[in-house]
């Protein structure tokens, strides 16, 4: 009885140490919570990727995130979408609405907002103005790109822990978040949709950091 009594306990604490572990001393449960701690943690920077915008003109991701990227900005807010879906994306694309009027009814913040096509072949150019124009998007804070190369396409996604599984009838089943970078091109954190509000506090927050 003893000896299965130590056995028992043994178990406990493999288990108890297993759970630690899997959960950054029990800090997240899901793969979704261990991804944005780890950003938190260690920052993602951005990979070599060229894009191209709706005016179809091509530059780096690097680029755009970067103070070069237009009006100096420190900080900017990314999210992944196509122009065909009829789901989650028009709840990104509101929700990009809802951030951009923030940033033109309030101060200067150095903040910016990037919409990123994952399907490049579809969304060209002329879509993605297309797409910009039926959101109202401001170019001076709200820009639009696709990754024509497949492979860079494929190495951002993976680099970003954003997920793309294509559904066999031309759509996709993809996660959706708001990823926010500084100018050195690092995803800093990751929030939910509806965290829209602590998205642009903490982009702020950045963006006066690198102020001069």
């Amino acid at each position: 009885m003893l000896r299965t009594a130590l056995l028992s306990a043994l178990l406990a604490v493999c288990g108890w140490a297993a759970a630690a572990w899997l959960t950054h001393d029990f800090q997240v449960w899901t793969d979704e919570g261990a991804r944005r701690l780890e950003v938190a943690l260690r920052p993602v920077p951005v990979p070599a990727t060229a894009v191209q915008d709706s005016r179809a003109r091509s530059v780096t991701l690097g680029e755009l995130l970067g103070p070069q990227g237009g009006g100096g900005s420190g900080a900017t807010i990314v999210d992944f979408f196509y122009t065909h879906c009829e789901t989650v994306c028009l709840s990104l694309g509101s929700t990009f609405q809802q951030l951009q009027a923030a940033l033109q009814s309030g101060p200067p913040a150095g903040v910016r907002l990037l919409s990123i096509s994952f399907d490049g072949a579809r969304d060209d150019p002329s879509a993605l103005q297309r797409y910009a124009s039926g959101l109202a998007a401001d170019e001076r804070l709200w820009r639009f790109v696709r990754v024509p190369d497949a492979r860079e396409q494929q190495a951002l996604l993976q680099r970003l822990g954003v997920v793309v599984i294509p559904d066999g009838r031309g759509d996709y089943e993809h996660n959706a978040a708001l990823l926010v970078f500084d100018a050195s091109g690092r995803m800093r954190r990751v929030f939910d949709m509806a965290e829209q509000q602590l998205a642009l506090d903490y982009a702020r927050h950045l963006g006066r950091s690198a102020a001069p």
